[in-house]
């Protein structure tokens, strides 16, 4: 019986081994919020799967999602929902984007640590984001000019935050675009009078998160959904997955890879 297991167990993984010798890599690309849980996924589904060969890149939700168009891509990750004029564009290429919500995010909106406003309301932000308020003193800071840092038209995050916090209204036209939140987050920590927005993942000692509406960004505040500026994360395929892009799919949703989401900041589905 012994033999008979071990013979059955070796057909098994042979049958595995040979499932990704037909096509053993994988290609992701797009949000940079989305990014970091990627990465770590396809580290650690490595382990699992030696001689897989995973690539990962960011880029931003759209640059994601157009690559996955153009066939580039098998999995494009997005902190936005496809737009309906990449749907359109996709049917025209016969390409079926499914959807698949792999965590929770909340846009924390965040400011140079020596900063001495604590909170802000969505207007108030509104109003700075589109150049009607300039300076902190008029939120009860220091008398100093507000640099607005935003990230660039390619990105998810940029869509949710312009959705909810600016009525997607356009941004002042001095800001300073960024292609990342590392970039924003980065940008922030140098730069005193300075207002950012990045996603929980990217939190750090050298920038301040804002209280908005009177919430502090959270996993906690995001699950309970409080926190104002909210939103689900997604990785797209074509089609319903198969082979190896559906195995990794699957185990982005296990318990292991949402304890990955949960190490990464972000907030996980369980």
């Amino acid at each position: 019986m012994k033999k008979i297991i071990s013979i059955c167990a070796l057909f098994i993984f042979g049958a595995i081994q040979s499932v990704y010798a037909e096509d053993n890599s994988l290609v992701i690309q797009g949000s940079t919020t989305v990014l970091p849980i990627a990465q770590k996924c396809a580290e650690m589904f490595s382990q699992k799967h030696p001689g897989v060969d995973i690539s990962v890149r960011g880029g931003g939700s759209g640059t994601g999602i157009a690559a996955l168009i153009d066939g580039i891509c098998d999995i494009a990750d997005s902190s936005r929902p496809i737009k309906d004029k990449e749907l359109n564009k996709a049917i025209d290429r016969r390409i079926d984007p499914i959807a698949h919500v792999v965590a929770m995010d909340g846009i924390a909106v965040i400011v140079h640590p020596s900063n001495q406003v604590n909170g802000l309301s969505l207007s108030q932000i509104e109003d700075i984001y589109t150049g009607k308020i300039s300076n902190w003193s008029q939120f009860g800071g220091d008398n100093q000019k507000i640099i607005v840092i935003s990230r660039d038209v390619a990105s998810g995050t940029y869509e949710c935050f312009s959705k909810i916090a600016l009525k997607k209204q356009r941004v002042r036209p001095d800001a300073l675009l960024q292609a990342s939140n590392m970039a924003v987050t980065s940008t922030v920590t140098r730069t005193k009078g300075s207002i950012g927005y990045v996603g929980l993942g990217y939190l750090c000692s050298e920038v301040k998160a804002l209280v908005v509406q009177g919430i502090e960004p959270s996993v906690e505040t995001v699950l309970k959904n409080t926190y104002p500026i909210s939103r689900p994360l997604f990785m797209y395929t074509d089609g319903k997955p198969k082979g190896l892009v559906k195995d990794f799919i699957r185990f982005v949703l296990s318990m292991e890879g949402q304890k990955i989401i949960k190490k990464q900041g972000f907030v996980s589905l369980d």
